[in-house]
């Protein structure tokens, strides 16, 4: 069989009759990628609460919604899916202000740390929420169409995965992380921790260290991680945020390699944030005899949102039967995490004595 490029899922399914959706916080990533998502696939934005109210109104004159005055008015909006765009450590204050039975969205990460996201587990059990977490790379074009590729054999078995970045990341644009304790992992490379564990399952364990940069103050921007798969499956991330000399040999891939073919794929997003450069998926199938483009249909941003969303209303309506990144898989993803910044604190093997 021949292997077909147009043949691979890359979009997720419309909701038939999408909920409102109300926003908690009013950060650029709301502006930059959860409202452009909304709009893009005709999901009503009934407006956002911050209590930085000034940024609220701002925000909400831009997109032409409601602001509304309290957590209380925002959470009182019938029939809506609350999304979560507030920082880690204030996720459980909002949820437990919702009604019970609502619909969830919650940024990542899920809790500052483990103990915050046992915390906001055991909220969504006791008012039987419905509740996922912002995993949006999952439903990236690009990760839909390989993790078909994948499903369908067209790598044979996964034997090796490796991410590479190169960057210069604007940090500045996020104020809340500037002093935060855990950035890196807990706050971006969380989301290729998140979609390998869909695409290889759970690892037996993590060896891990993440660290600052002596050019500024940020806790973490760089992290080197091996995850153990045990003897088959090799998988390392090298992510480097303060590569500032230029766009030449900056980077941001993937490579993933099975048995009997293989996938290169560029995350653009992350290449002059947040104007970013397009995606690329190329795939070398088994059987072929060279690399075939994909042709991708839409970007991480916005239309990872447009997806994460869609599967969430139409897990509501009963259209979908999985949650995809529900709370309680989420969870499993914070673990993953504690056990990298539990490696980066631990001692490193050391090296023998010369006698």
């Amino acid at each position: 069989m021949t292997f077909s490029p147009a043949s691979l899922a890359q979009s997720w399914p419309a909701p038939s009759n999408p909920r409102p959706v109300v926003t908690f916080g009013a950060g650029s990533i709301v502006g930059d990628a959860h409202y452009p998502a909304y709009r893009k696939s005709g999901v009503q934005i009934a407006g956002l609460y911050d209590p930085d109210h000034a940024k609220a109104e701002k925000l909400a004159a831009a997109w032409g919604v409601k602001s509304f005055a309290s957590v209380a008015e925002a959470a009182a909006v019938e029939n809506a899916i609350f999304d979560l765009a507030t920082p880690p450590d204030r996720h459980a204050e909002v949820l437990a202000a919702l009604p019970d039975g609502a619909a969830a969205l919650i940024q990542k990460p899920m809790g500052a740390d483990l103990a915050g996201a046992t915390e906001i587990l055991k909220i969504c059990r006791q008012k039987k929420l419905i509740a996922a977490v912002n995993f949006q790379l999952r439903f990236a074009p690009m990760m839909l169409a390989l993790k078909d590729a994948i499903a369908k054999g067209w790598l044979g078995e996964v034997v090796d995965f490796d991410a590479w970045l190169a960057l210069d990341t604007p940090w500045h644009l996020w104020e809340f992380l500037l002093k935060a304790p855990r950035v890196e992992i807990a706050l971006h490379s969380i989301h290729y921790l998140d979609l390998i564990r869909q695409l290889l399952g759970d690892p037996r364990g993590v060896h891990a260290k993440t660290l600052g940069h002596p050019n500024h103050s940020v806790a973490q921007t760089r992290t080197s991680a091996i995850l153990d798969y045990g003897e088959r499956l090799r998988c390392n991330l090298s992510i480097n945020h303060d590569h500032k000399f230029g766009r030449k040999y900056q980077a941001c891939e993937f490579r993933v390699c099975g048995t009997e073919g293989a996938a290169y794929l560029k995350l653009g997003v992350n290449l002059d944030y947040p104007k970013g450069e397009p995606d690329i998926l190329e795939i070398f199938p088994k059987g072929g005899d060279g690399w075939v483009n994909v042709p991708l249909k839409g970007t991480w941003f916005p239309d990872g949102f447009v997806g994460r969303m869609a599967n969430l209303q139409r897990f509501v309506a009963g259209e979908d039967s999985e949650l995809v990144s529900s709370v309680e898989d989420a969870w499993n993803t914070m673990a993953l995490v504690e056990a990298a910044y539990q490696s980066s604190a631990d001692p490193a093997t050391p090296l023998a004595e010369r006698p």
